[in-house]
């Protein structure tokens, strides 16, 4: 069976084990003393979405019954994962965002797994590597390369294939050394960004955005469904 996650209005995350893939909200009370609850209603809708998307990207139909994926996506279900809290938000956002600067393909599902084992965010994770894309792809590649530039001429570093070149589409003719060492600082330097800011937002907003304490140990009245509450 496939699991249900759903983001209640208590700010808490719980698996529940049920035939289907859909997510859902529970109505339960438990936020009528924080302040405007429109706006968080709809950033747990917004969180919900990233939810799904990285759920369904993770357990791909292609995918999930392969022994040897099954092995990797083996932390997939815990709980950390899923619920937003300060510090895996801003190591999933950090790892997500290094990715983004890193030209391969399935940028997402390496932040993904990378997330698991280090049991930051997942969802964004997920989500902080499509700020490449079609339409940002040219803008980064052109700071990249200005940025690897820069730093191999202030640093005086000896890269290797200085010389050689490659053709990147909507750039042109470029050099690989300043290409590779751009899009390394650059996601070295968005990683780092998503901390301050992560934690800058917790601060300015903690009920959006929580510093979670340990959780407890399960106790047998909660079931062998059900995750243990912080």
């Amino acid at each position: 069976m496939l699991a249900k996650v759903a983001y209640g209005t208590a700010g808490k995350l719980r698996k529940v084990s049920q035939a289907g893939k859909a997510f859902e909200v529970d109505s339960s009370p438990g936020l009528a003393d924080v302040p405007g609850p429109d706006a968080n209603a709809a950033m747990k809708v917004h969180y919900l979405r990233m939810v799904r998307r990285a759920f369904r990207a993770l357990r791909h139909r292609k995918l999930r019954h392969r022994p040897w994926w099954q092995k990797i996506t083996k932390p997939l279900f815990e709980r950390s994962l899923w619920v937003p809290c300060r510090d895996t938000v801003a190591t999933g956002l950090a790892i997500g965002l290094y990715f983004s600067m890193v030209p391969i393909i399935p940028q997402s599902i390496v932040a993904a797994i990378l997330a698991m084992r280090v049991k930051a965010n997942v969802p964004f994770a997920v989500a902080a590597c499509f700020i490449s894309n079609p339409f940002t792809n040219v803008p980064f590649w052109f700071a990249q390369i200005r940025l690897g530039q820069w730093v191999i001429e202030t640093f005086h570093l000896h890269v290797p294939f200085e010389k050689a070149q490659m053709t990147l589409p909507g750039v042109g003719l470029v050099s690989i050394s300043n290409f590779f060492v751009g899009f390394t600082a650059m996601g070295l330097l968005m990683a780092l960004l998503a901390y301050p800011l992560v934690h800058l937002f917790s601060a300015m907003l903690p009920h959006h955005l929580p510093v979670r304490r340990h959780r407890k140990k399960r106790t047998s009245a909660e079931g062998p469904g059900n995750v243990p509450v912080p």
